[in-house]
């Protein structure tokens, strides 16, 4: 495919006539038959080749004519399969929502089909985005494009892989407690959270409504600007989108860095820190430092509580969430069943994989009467203290900068039979998950074995303006190394 393409790239090609997005379309297929499926990467769980070929058909119409073209027009995105398509699969990596196929499009997909994206497919997950490392789709696990034997980060590690191996030049995940900043991080792309509010969650098949947003991979900062344009904006449909003005995302990358104040949490780079990443997050801060940024100490002490007070809440909602798939209105039934209630107990039994269960049975317990108060409204409590913490840190700093990861991508099967390790790879991403500020995370240099690390930055709520400045900031430092 020669060089990786960019949105902007992409588009410029088709307006110039040296391509069309048929073409691309049909090249990015190619590629993905090529190297998907259960034997290959196996970020793909559907295919939408007519409603791509449609949607690029117009775009070349409009070349042709020499009109004006859409901001992503060509553009293949992959959209996880967490969000509907009308007319496409959408299991959430789940057998219980096996053979679904939702009657509407997401508000996010209306969005980008507008803007002139080509929508190549369905992306594949952990089970109801339940996990860090994709291993736990119902469908089988996705490969790490840039080392096979190796996770590409969940939940949203078919989002990444895809991007990472050129089947897309942007995709959609969803992020919960990390899962579009992790396995960006994993894969060596650009992964954006945007602030919660900020993108419309309406067609979303919810894991834990108060936590998860929907955003972008891309392979360059701009490109996660531009997608961001696109997706963000008040949806009325959607009674957890804000009402705020979308900010020039575009335009904030042309503005200087010199003077941004940046923050550095000492909690973030404790023991237990790869000293790879440390070394190469040290090296962007320096990169940060040389650019004219001010770089300050800065304290979070109530991280050391962000993990368990995640779990306690994702689950509990979870819980809750997910007791609407009893095999009554859509996905999966047992045949084996004989009364209503024993059709409710088998079908779950046998939809729902090993870890959806567990989080469920953690919810309901902590939902239960007698320690509702004692685990989830705790729980809600200190995650008012970690988000006071970040307004605190914001009051001097513009951006923050950490570690993505503790580790590099781990091994297929590595942690899958310890779930407490497993939780601890989103040690430095669940806080930024409960304050609801927006985060990013930038590919900032491979480990000596060739492995991919990433820097995560944190803005405030809704100046991901900022965000994505500091963000070019931090490309432009690693690309000049």
């Amino acid at each position: 495919m020669g060089s990786t393409r960019t949105i902007d790239s992409t588009r410029e090609a088709i307006a110039a006539g040296t391509t069309t997005a048929t073409a691309i379309a049909e090249e990015h297929y190619a590629r993905i038959a090529a190297e998907d499926g259960p034997g290959g990467i196996n970020s793909f769980l559907a295919l939408t080749r007519d409603r791509a070929l449609v949607a690029a058909e117009r775009i070349d119409a409009l070349a042709a004519k020499g009109d004006d073209l859409p901001p992503l027009a060509g553009v293949p995105v992959g959209i996880k399969d967490v969000l509907t398509m009308c007319g496409a699969p959408a299991t959430a990596g789940s057998l219980i929502l096996k053979g679904y196929r939702p009657p509407y499009d997401a508000t996010v997909v209306t969005r980008l089909e507008a803007a002139g994206a080509v929508l190549v497919g369905k992306l594949n997950c952990d089970e109801f985005a339940m996990g860090s490392s994709n291993e736990n789709s119902a469908y089988g696990p996705v490969r790490n494009p840039r080392a096979l034997d190796r996770v590409p980060g969940g939940s949203s590690g078919g989002s990444a892989a895809a991007v990472a191996a050129e089947f897309a030049v942007a995709s959609l995940g969803t992020d919960t407690g990390g899962s579009i900043r992790q396995p960006a991080a994993f894969c060596g792309v650009v992964g954006l959270l945007p602030t919660y509010g900020r993108v419309s969650r309406l067609g979303l098949i919810a894991f834990a409504s108060s936590l998860d947003r929907v955003g972008p991979f891309t392979n360059t900062v701009k490109d996660a600007a531009t997608m961001l344009h696109v997706l963000a904006g008040h949806d009325p449909l959607d009674a957890t989108s804000a009402d705020r003005p979308v900010g020039d995302y575009i335009g904030a990358l042309e503005r200087p860095v010199e003077g941004l104040r940046v923050g550095v949490p000492a909690e973030y780079f404790e023991e237990g820190l790869d000293p790879e990443i440390r070394a190469a997050v040290e090296g962007v801060i320096d990169g940060l430092k040389a650019a004219g940024c001010t770089v300050h100490p800065v304290s979070l002490p109530h991280t050391r509580y962000a993990i368990p007070t995640y779990y306690v809440i994702a689950t509990a909602e979870a819980s809750s969430n997910l007791s609407r798939f009893d095999g009554v209105r859509f996905g999966l039934r047992s045949k084996d069943a004989t009364t209503l209630s024993n059709m409710f107990k088998k079908t779950r039994d046998e939809g729902f994989g090993a870890e959806v269960k567990r989080r469920i049975l953690l919810g309901t317990y902590s939902l239960s009467a007698g320690y509702y108060d004692a685990y989830y409204g705790k729980a809600q409590q200190v995650r008012t203290l970690v988000t006071r913490d970040f307004m605190n840190a914001f009051d001097t700093c513009d951006v923050l900068v950490s570690p993505m990861t503790p580790t590099p991508p781990f091994k297929l099967g590595e942690k899958t039979d310890d779930p407490v390790a497993m939780y601890l790879a989103d040690v430095y991403s669940v806080a930024a998950s409960l304050a609801g500020i927006c985060g990013i995370s930038v590919p900032a240099g491979t480990t000596a074995d060739g492995l991919p690390i990433g820097v995560q930055l944190m803005a405030r709520h809704f100046d991901e303006a900022t965000l994505l400045r500091a963000a070019q900031a931090v490309e432009t430092v690693v690309s000049s190394k």
